[in-house]
């Protein structure tokens, strides 16, 4: 077959109207799959006030439990990637969703920080492998058309997921018990189980060509991971910020008079606006072309809103600008590397960038905790995560300087 026959062979695979519906319809069960990990991941904070008194914690401890869902990332995000090359896609996330499962169940049943602590890790490793194949797989769905609308409905699915959790296992917890509350995130991840095996498939492309061998042993190159490290630090940045909020924002809260329940409302707004704000930040993303800018301004914006939360007189108003102004850099975040890091090296480039993102966002909840214990002011925490959310932007200016370095360097090379 002539290159042009192949060319047009995929432009009728890309564009047919049965697979333009099949994306959308595959991108649905990666975001309700996805909110489960959201979920399970706040449920920790938001049964804190009640976990910490009856297993005898210390505020540093619950931050390293909250950051210990994140923290195999630092280790496992690389091969992760690559063991999904290798094993399937599919096949690793539905294993992921079982560890899930089973390490909710663990830390429902914990009477100690130490097995609490081992139920969380290993709840994370399996979140670690299903976030960075999820990633892949809707990159795969979208390689052509609206990568940064795609990513950014993706993304919200993990907000929605704190947002569920932070409205609800509160008062759960509240009226039944903090355990119970635990264990229903074990039940979320097997609902996500359950879509990936039997309802998800994977894209035409994916299908009709595996990748070859000289694609399985691509290696990512100095620049490569120079890129996937900034990359990985804008949106560790980014969402360690938000973390923090929505883990000790309760807590600010309900040392203004606010009830448990309450606190977790009004947290919660923040989440829900994003699932609006979000989308259409990816979508205004591809519109305009410009995501520096959507990036810088909305970071800044937002770390300065965060930095008010503690004094602000309305705190509902509050915390639904925080979700406002959240809503422009997580797509064009989550589109930088797959717009410049070769397909054939995108998966180990996703390892790095996940394990930078893993890194932070658990250093920032211990950092946050750590803060809260020195001060005793329920608001240092909202301070640390004003300064951490601006940084996002820092990110991505050593992010822009490594691709301008690189088409120099290429310039020079092939002048």
């Amino acid at each position: 077959m002539s290159t042009g026959g192949r060319l047009a062979e995929g432009a009728a695979v890309r564009y047919h109207p049965l697979h333009m519906a099949n994306r959308w319809v595959a991108l649905a069960i990666v975001f309700v799959t996805r909110t489960s990990m959201g979920y399970q991941f706040q449920s920790v904070a938001s049964v804190g006030p009640l976990l910490v008194p009856e297993l005898g914690l210390t505020w540093a401890q619950l931050g390293s439990l909250i950051g210990l869902y994140m923290l195999p990332g630092a280790f496992l995000a690389l091969p992760g990637g690559m063991l999904g090359q290798r094993l399937g896609e599919r096949r690793t996330v539905v294993a992921s969703l079982a560890l899930m499962v089973v390490g909710g169940l663990v830390t429902a049943a914990s009477h100690s920080f130490a097995v609490a602590a081992a139920g969380r890790l290993l709840s994370g490793v399996g979140a670690v492998l299903m976030n960075i194949l999820l990633a892949k797989m809707v990159a795969d769905w979208f390689t052509e058309r609206e990568m940064s609308t795609a990513m950014a409905v993706m993304l919200t699915s993990w907000p929605v997921g704190l947002g569920l959790a932070a409205a609800t296992l509160g008062s759960l917890a509240t009226r039944s018990s903090w355990r119970m509350a635990i264990a229903m995130t074990a039940l979320a991840a097997a609902v996500g189980l359950v879509l990936i095996a039997f309802a998800y498939r994977d894209p035409p492309r994916a299908e009709a060509r595996a990748p070859g061998p000289a694609e399985r042993r691509a290696r990512l190159s100095t620049r490569d991971v120079g890129l996937a490290v900034s990359a990985g630090f804008a949106w560790g940045c980014f969402n360690a910020s938000l973390v923090a909020v929505i883990a000790f924002g309760p807590g600010m809260l309900m040392a203004r008079g606010v009830s448990l329940g309450e606190a977790g409302f009004i947290v919660s707004l923040a989440i829900w606006v994003t699932i609006l704000s979000v989308p259409l930040g990816g979508l205004l993303a591809d519109r305009l072309g410009r995501p520096n800018l959507l990036i810088v301004t909305g970071s800044v914006a937002a770390g300065l809103v965060t930095l008010l939360l503690p004094v602000l007189e309305y705190p509902l108003l509050a915390f639904c600008l925080l979700g406002l102004t959240i809503g422009a850099p997580p797509g064009p975040v989550m589109s930088l590397l797959p717009k410049s890091v070769a397909p054939e090296r995108l998966a180990p480039a996703f390892g790095v960038y996940y394990a930078v993102f893993y890194v932070m966002t658990a250093v920032t909840q211990l950092g946050a905790g750590l803060v809260r214990d020195l001060t005793g002011s329920p608001a240092a925490p909202i301070r640390v995560a004003a300064l951490v959310m601006a940084s996002t932007a820092l990110g991505l200016a050593f992010f822009r300087l490594l691709e301008r370095v690189g088409a120099a360097d290429r310039a020079r090379r092939h002048p």
